[in-house]
């Protein structure tokens, strides 16, 4: 069965400054609860190391979508089903709202009782408060990857990506 959730938050730093802090994948590790360590594997691939409620996993993710200051999708390649969204809405120069849509499909006993419990609300509740304490903190971003990746709504969904870092 699959679980979806959904959290917005509101950030006192440009739309571009939030953007290029959240494709610094590397750095999630600082405001992700449970997320020991990700690995940018290619400009689209990612290696996550987790360890949440004593469940240690190792998983592969590939960006699907991406575009500057608009939005990152992405899904798991094998294993843990999980797919999801972040999407960056400018509310005026220095102000931004990120949300972020999850949907994963919980395994196991201690991964069921959790959802059922409303824990994985809770902590994806906090990643994003400690995501806007962070940026916010910092006041800027650490990097960016202003690629874009995936089609734009009027193309093919099916074109391959046509900009990454150089």
């Amino acid at each position: 069965m699959t679980s979806n959730v959904v959290e917005t938050i509101d950030v006192a730093v440009p739309v571009t400054t939030a953007y290029n802090q959240w494709t610094q994948f590397e750095s999630f590790p600082q405001f992700m609860e449970g997320v020991e360590r990700i690995d940018q594997l290619t400009p689209t691939r990612t290696h996550w190391v987790t360890k949440i409620a004593g469940v240690a996993r190792e998983f592969d993710a590939e960006i699907t979508e991406q575009h500057p200051d608009e939005r990152v999708a992405w899904r798991t390649v094998e294993g843990t089903h999980q797919a999801g969204v972040v999407t960056f809405h400018r509310l005026d120069q220095e102000h931004t709202r990120v949300t972020l849509q999850l949907d994963h499909e919980p395994s196991g006993l201690v991964e069921k009782a959790g959802e059922a419990l409303g824990i994985v609300q809770g902590r994806i509740k906090g990643d994003m408060s400690r995501f806007k304490e962070f940026i916010e903190s910092r006041g800027r971003e650490e990097g960016g990857w202003r690629g874009d990746v995936g089609a734009a709504p009027q193309q093919n969904p099916n074109t391959p990506p046509t900009s990454f870092p150089g």
